[in-house]
């Protein structure tokens, strides 16, 4: 039982770290599609980098929600 007391303390913590690695995989997915866009077809780069930007906001989007659960659902 003195365990769960103390492992409870740090939960919010491990959340968080395993929160935080899928949008970072995805951002990694995210830019990697770009520049193999623009390698293969260079004069599109200008439409590819907006919904890189797009996609990459997104991601992060998730990775601040991720941050902020684990405090508002914390006790």
């Amino acid at each position: 039982m003195d365990l769960l007391a103390e492992l409870s303390g740090s939960i919010g913590s491990v959340g968080y770290g395993l929160a935080a690695i899928g949008p970072g995989i995805g951002v990694g997915i995210v830019w990697a599609a770009y520049i193999q866009a623009t390698a293969r077809q260079p004069e599109s780069a200008g439409l590819t980098r907006t919904y890189a930007f797009l996609g990459f906001a997104l991601s992060e989007a998730l990775a601040l929600i991720g941050f902020v659960v684990p405090f508002v659902f914390g006790t």
